[in-house]
């Protein structure tokens, strides 16, 4: 297929590096998304992928606000580990619903005694981000796949 558009299947390879030029993450497996607003990136960075076909190179730098959120503090919770149970490790995620009865996932960024810090913030929001695509493939979405919002998760070989 040609370019990437709404409503097609596009494989990238990514790097993602912070605003010093540190790398924060290289996918080793090709990330696969449905162009067009379904969620599978950053809006900012699928407008930098529009119109682009299979062999583009894009880099793009997103302000915190264009990529994963500013930080929000409210996001923050300190909490009796005793809620939790035992087998709380840092970087584990947890479901908890507080003051306003939303279900979050909260990611456990420390232990102390007997608190747990939590924190829903995505673990990328506050910073500016530069991104480093590769297009390697474009193709038309299949209607199931438009429906889902996501692509068909490609069969791995065993």
């Amino acid at each position: 297929m040609g370019a990437i558009s709404a409503d097609t299947v596009v494989s990238l390879s990514l790097e993602l590096y912070d605003a010093q030029g540190e790398l924060l993450h290289a996918a080793e497996d090709p990330l696969v998304y449905l162009h067009g607003g379904y969620g599978g990136l950053p809006g900012a960075l699928e407008e930098a992928l529009e119109g682009k076909a299979a062999g583009a190179v894009v880099r793009v730098h997103l302000e915190p606000p264009q990529a994963f959120g500013d930080y929000d503090p409210c996001l923050l919770r300190v909490e009796p580990r005793s809620r939790y149970g035992d087998g709380l490790e840092p970087g584990m995620e947890v479901e908890d619903a507080f003051d306003d009865g939303e279900p979050r996932l909260y990611r456990v960024t420390d232990l102390a005694d007997d608190k747990v810090v939590l924190d829903a913030n995505h673990p990328l929001a506050g910073m500016a981000l530069n991104f480093s695509c590769r297009v390697l493939a474009v193709r038309a979405a299949r209607p199931e796949e438009i429906e889902r919002g996501a692509p068909q998760a490609a069969a791995r070989p065993h």
